[in-house]
């Protein structure tokens, strides 16, 4: 007999849309490196400055700052070239590299505030699969909190915002991925701190299974229960 599920586990979806960092891979040590050294270089206080930077396109960041005599779009790509240069503990979530493999390809995207060369290079680094669509920092004139990556993610699948399944793991994403229309499980491996949400949270993908359904949409199960 099957195990209770939490909530949000009970439904089939027509396809997954992944956050990339913190969600599918671990790149926090990299990316606070290259965005403290940044920080320093304009005065800003590191400890304060880190964690306004997750889970945002860095121009929305840089922007947000509102600097004097600073270009946005210039300081970010010299961010993003750090980033990529800088790849040497990025490892994946527990679990999602199996997980990923598992699902039907057509059926899955990564919609990241990453620039496109970064996102593959962290997803090499991580030993991750490709996905055959992705949305990227370029793809997109608003970033995360706005929902327009998921909405795209989910029309380059071929299918309704609303009917997708979100993974995400900071608060930016969480809301853009509501705002879509979409169901949100927050992952919760690199949180050091207890999050509050109403979705249900996944602190390791080696807990889940996917199952196709009789219509073929997929569907979420615990590892327990099988």
């Amino acid at each position: 007999m099957s195990l209770p599920m939490p909530r949000g586990f009970e439904k089939p979806y027509a396809a997954f849309l992944f956050d990339m960092d913190g969600t599918i891979l671990n790149s926090i040590h990299a990316a606070e490196r290259a965005w403290s050294e940044w920080a320093r270089r304009h005065g800003l206080d590191v400890e304060e400055f880190l964690p306004k930077m997750h889970g945002s396109r860095g121009i929305d960041t840089i922007t947000r700052l509102n600097l004097p005599g600073i270009d946005p779009e210039y300081e970010a790509k010299l961010v993003t070239e750090a980033e990529i240069a800088d790849v040497s503990d990025v490892v994946p979530i527990p679990g999602a590299a199996a997980f990923l493999s598992s699902l039907p390809p057509d059926r899955w995207a990564i919609v990241t505030s990453s620039p496109l060369r970064l996102a593959h290079r962290r997803l090499e680094a991580a030993g991750l699969p490709r996905p055959r669509f992705m949305v990227t920092a370029e793809d997109v004139t608003v970033g995360k909190p706005n929902p327009q990556c998921y909405i795209l993610g989910a029309e380059r699948l071929g299918v309704s915002s609303e009917d997708c399944l979100v993974f995400e793991d900071v608060a930016a994403g969480i809301a853009a991925g509501e705002a879509a229309g979409a169901d949100v499980m927050v992952v919760t491996a690199t949180h050091h701190h207890k999050m509050e949400t109403r979705h249900p949270t996944l602190p390791s993908y080696d807990q889940i299974s996917v199952r196709i359904s009789d219509d073929h949409k997929m569907l979420v199960v615990s590892n327990a229960a099988l």
